[in-house]
């Protein structure tokens, strides 16, 4: 699967799961974004919402559709989003990342870090998905240099969405009142400075940024799929940041768009 075009690369604020339900401006700009981009051949998602002890990859032909989340209206675990899978392009994922660094797995699916986006994105269902895990046990710096060896992705056809929130502290939301706090307006605003300077290294070396990351980003799943997108950014190659807001006082919707 070859392509002379360079596909962009998407990193998505999904937030509550209720976006895929209900319409709101972020649920807007994703599709938006959707129309703006060239239709993928099929897509790599890197979701907060998969995490494992080592790299896996979904290698199914149907993906189930996962529930992963508790205390929502029953119209949101009605909700199927019935893609297909892509077995070879899981193949292709393990030759680039290495069968020593990445397996293929049967049993996951597709969960809402996923299809909660995609369901605005490209509602038909008709374009085949896949999704990376994200490795517990690697650093910051270990999950960049991976997402580096997929750069080829880009040229076949493939868009590859990180989806997660740059800010996300659920112990700390305020449900009645969408005022930042100030730790999470300053953190999403230093994160944009340095997306925008392609400073990849500050961004990976988040802990070293003071209280304003401890507290925006008290555990990193949501956070990582922010550095597998930029680190399939080229150097010198465009970025735009569209549903920048901070909601619920502590969850960051930005997102990007690489290319």
């Amino acid at each position: 699967m070859t392509t002379e075009q360079q596909m962009p690369v998407l990193f998505i604020g999904h937030g509550n799961p209720m976006n895929a339900i209900e319409e709101t401006p972020f649920t807007a700009t994703w599709r938006e974004e959707s129309v703006k981009i060239p239709r993928p051949k099929a897509i790599l998602s890197v979701s907060a919402h998969w995490e494992t002890d080592g790299t896996k990859v979904t290698a199914m032909k149907s993906p189930r559709t996962i529930h992963d989340f508790y205390g929502f209206p029953e119209e949101l675990f009605q909700v199927r989003y019935p893609a297909s899978g892509a077995p070879d392009l899981a193949d292709r994922v393990v030759e680039l990342l290495g069968a020593d660094e990445v397996r293929a797995d049967e049993s996951w699916g597709l969960d809402h870090g996923t299809w909660s986006v995609l369901r605005r994105m490209y509602p038909e269902a008709d374009i085949p998905v896949i999704q990376l895990s994200l490795d517990r046990k690697k650093s910051p710096r270990e999950h960049v240099e991976m997402a580096k060896r997929l750069h080829p992705l880009r040229y076949e056809g493939v868009l590859v969405i990180g989806s997660g929130n740059i800010v996300h502290n659920l112990s700390l939301i305020r449900w009645h009142d969408d005022t930042p706090y100030p730790w999470a307006a300053d953190f999403n605003a230093l994160v944009t400075g340095y997306i925008r300077a392609g400073d990849i290294d500050s961004l990976a070396d988040y802990r070293s940024l003071g209280e304003a990351a401890r507290l925006s980003i008290p555990t990193s799943e949501h956070y990582l799929p922010l550095l597998y997108s930029l680190s399939l950014r080229k150097s010198e190659e465009p970025v735009s940041i569209f549903a920048d807001q901070v909601v619920l006082g502590s969850i960051s919707m930005q997102s990007v768009r690489i290319g």
